[in-house]
């Protein structure tokens, strides 16, 4: 399966077009040629009046009304020192304005949910990935401290079970089924334990190895990953499996040897506009089921209320997610409660279904809806008189969470609704209404998990190492709207200024093609550069096309981004964008600017042009 991959052309451009200069071949077709056969030629465009290349051509790749009027590969375009009697050159007159067109910046990428609810908890709104090669269909749920992908296997369904077993766990991978399948060695058949959720009880194994993961159905187009780290799981602990996004990396029997997390390969490729993520839990008791919402690398700014509080990312331990709980209140048509005297720390984690909370709270709980604890099946479970009770009592329990570093806070509120869930074997024999309340052994237990998430939206920036919570929003006429978060400005990694620009040379041999290329068109070409010299930009710009998984592992490029000018670096050319909500937005140098280029490890272009600048072949300066 081909995945996006961008290549560069360099545009020409001009502002007023001599009269003369006629079509020499259609910019339009030239672009559906290279991508259908993922070829790189050098191509002159003689371009007339509006037709070539077309507006939409020219608003897709982000170029607005500029006519191009040369276009050629990026690589080709750094021999363009000299032509003829040196009446064009790019990288020594002052008359050139550099603008960057940035068109191939990364989007936030929506993963789409299953459109059902699964699991033996809840249900919940589930995700479909693909594994392997075939690709085979499995149903998972997001963890939010997960840095891994798991997956049932055959040994999770046995004879004891009952027969749709395969199907209500979400759906079996069959390591041996796929082409692509990589046993971890580090241990025998590559077992190691899971240590996720250890610290709430949770155990079991996991068959560990490589593979190819896809993220949304067959066809939905979503980011696909090669030798991806995915465990085969046959525990009913986690009775479905699950997609991390956490983007630390694993690390199997040396921590010397890190094995990357999908979030930060997808950001290491450039896939995503920065290490980030959104999540909320969706739920079956508003607007006839609400499905769970995932954003990679931003927001979808149509699901929550926004607010100014953020938290920072929790340092001492893997609960990333911590927040201070302030106070507790539950709510009726009669009477509102305060359980909490003192504030407790929780992480918020939607791997488990559950609120873990110290046993006085528990109590608190236990007092204002009349459940009971069931030592059997060491649950709160409710029986029909008492959940139409509660249904009819319809109270509000809202949680105040606290920075305590700045004195903000956030409540989110949860109907009875959300704690109204469905429990089913092997939690217990016959399917019960449970709510999700569990008592918490240790402060390391206070966890807000997924019933929580059903009503909270949570943005994790893992560059700035913040995250917030919002409250839901619930408007049935709300349209979709995926917001970048771009990465923060880290001058730094840069190893270029911020007023100058190097693009460093890919190679001579590419510029003799292009000379001798240009020697066929003759004197009739060098006549309309010198014409239009005097007035040109150029502009370069990203094509998105096809190419093969294996070809995928040469892509990978380093973005810094943010509200104030970022860099890209690519290939060894580096340049400035700024982003405003998501769109890329060009920055162009001004007049006392020089774009500066350099062939063969020398300087090309006066030092009038670029004084005291001096570029090695990778960019540092010298």
């Amino acid at each position: 399966m081909t995945q996006p991959y961008q290549r560069d052309l360099i545009v020409v451009t001009q502002k007023a077009r001599p009269a003369y200069m006629q079509s020499a071949k259609s910019a339009d077709n030239w672009i559906k040629y290279s991508i259908s056969t993922q070829e790189i030629k050098p191509s002159i465009f003689h371009v007339k009046g509006q037709e070539y290349p077309k507006k939409p051509l020219l608003d897709q790749y982000g170029l607005g009304e500029i006519s191009p009027l040369l276009v050629v590969p990026s690589a080709l375009m750094v021999s363009f020192q000299k032509i003829a009697d040196g009446t064009l050159s790019l990288l020594s007159k002052r008359s050139f304005l550099a603008k960057r067109v940035h068109s191939s910046t990364p989007r936030p990428i929506v993963i789409p949910p299953s459109q059902d609810f699964d699991g033996n908890d809840g249900p919940w709104s589930s995700f479909t990935i693909q594994i392997g090669k075939p690709a085979q269909d499995v149903k998972v749920f997001i963890s939010t401290a997960s840095y891994q992908t798991w997956a049932v296997v055959p040994q999770g369904c046995t004879s004891t079970d009952p027969s749709d077993c395969a199907t209500v766990r979400g759906g079996e991978f069959v390591p041996s089924q796929s082409s692509t399948w990589k046993q971890n060695n580090g241990t025998t058949n590559g077992t190691f334990a899971l240590d996720l959720e250890k610290n709430l009880g949770y155990a079991g194994n996991g068959e560990f190895g490589y593979d190819t993961v896809t993220l949304g159905w067959q066809g939905s187009g979503g980011p696909s990953l090669d030798q991806q780290i995915v465990a085969g799981i046959a525990t009913k602990d986690f009775y479905l499996g699950f997609f991390g996004l956490d983007p630390r990396p694993s690390n199997f029997t040396d921590f010397d040897i890190p094995v990357a997390s999908y979030m930060s390969t997808l950001k290491q490729r450039s896939r995503i506009p920065s290490l980030s993520w959104s999540y909320t839990a969706g739920n079956q008791y508003r607007l006839n089921k609400v499905l769970g919402s995932l954003v990679l690398g931003g927001f979808d700014s149509s699901r929550f209320v926004s607010n100014d509080v953020s938290f920072a990312f929790n340092q001492m331990d893997d609960r990333s997610l911590l927040v201070d709980i302030e106070n507790i209140i539950i709510a009726t048509s009669s009477a509102s409660t305060s359980i909490l005297t003192s504030k407790i720390p929780a992480s918020i984690d939607s791997t488990v279904p559950y609120l873990y909370l110290p046993l006085n709270i528990c109590e608190g709980f236990e007092s204002a809806f009349g459940i009971q604890w069931d030592e059997n099946v060491q649950a709160y479970l409710v029986n029909d008189t008492l959940h139409s009770k509660l249904q009819a009592q319809n109270a509000t329990v809202t949680f105040s969470l606290g920075n305590s570093s700045t004195g903000q806070g956030v409540d989110i509120s949860l109907p009875y609704a959300a704690f109204d869930l469905n429990a089913d074997y092997p939690l217990v024999i016959n399917s019960s209404r449970y709510f999700p309340l569990m008592r918490a052994s240790n402060e390391n237990q206070y966890t807000l998990g997924r019933t929580f998430l059903q009503e909270a939206y949570i943005v994790a920036d893992y560059e700035r190492q913040k995250f917030s919570v919002s409250q839901c929003s619930w408007d049935p006429n709300a349209r979709q709207n995926a917001v970048a978060i771009t990465s923060p400005s880290n001058w730094s990694n840069l190893r270029l200024s911020p007023t100058k620009i190097a693009i460093i040379a890919l190679g001579s041999v590419a510029g003799v093609i292009l000379l001798g290329f240009l020697g066929f068109w003759g004197n009739k070409f060098f006549k309309m550069i010198r014409e239009a010299s005097s007035n040109v930009k150029f502009a370069k710009v990203t094509l998105g096309i096809e190419r093969t998984a294996q070809d995928e592992d040469s892509s990978a490029t380093h973005e810094i981004e943010g509200s104030e000018h970022a860099g890209h670096e690519a290939d060894g050319d580096q340049y400035f964008v700024q982003e405003v909500e998501g769109r890329a937005q060009t920055h162009e140098l001004d007049d006392n600017q020089a774009l500066c280029y350099e062939l063969s490890a020398r300087m090309v272009g006066s030092d009038d042009v670029c004084p005291n600048v001096r570029v090695a072949v990778d960019g540092s300066w010298g």
